[in-house]
């Protein structure tokens, strides 16, 4: 049996073998530690752990929803939950919002991954 050290995805020591495949308890991540070898270049295609409100991963183009009701700053109005958000774009937010996008009615905003989920 082969010794894994670490997740790849979170860093995490507890990690098991299934199989071909080493699985984290702690990020749900699996992997085949054979195939990642051939493929270095597989983990620099994902983003650097952006994750939604339910923890699913996320990657430029994906469509989410809105999970809770989000005021817009320098407006009156309100980003009502359970709004559809097309075509997002990641991006590094130094102030915590990492997700790029167009809202219709609202235009081009940034909002914080841990308001939206997956769709």
């Amino acid at each position: 049996m082969e010794t894994q050290s670490n997740c790849p995805e979170c860093g995490s020591e507890h990690v098991y073998q299934d199989g071909e495949l080493w699985i984290c308890p702690e990020c749900a991540h699996e992997w085949n530690p054979g195939t990642a070898a051939l493929d270095p270049g597989a983990d620099a295609a994902r983003t650097v752990g952006i994750r939604d409100a339910n923890g699913n991963p996320l990657a430029d183009g994906d469509t989410v929803t809105v999970v809770k009701d989000l005021k817009v700053k320098g407006s009156s109005s309100v980003l009502k939950g359970g709004t559809k958000v097309k075509n997002i774009r990641l991006v590094d937010g130094a102030d915590g919002h990492d997700i790029a996008c167009k809202i219709d009615g609202f235009g081009a905003m940034n909002l914080k991954s841990e308001f939206v989920k997956k769709a």
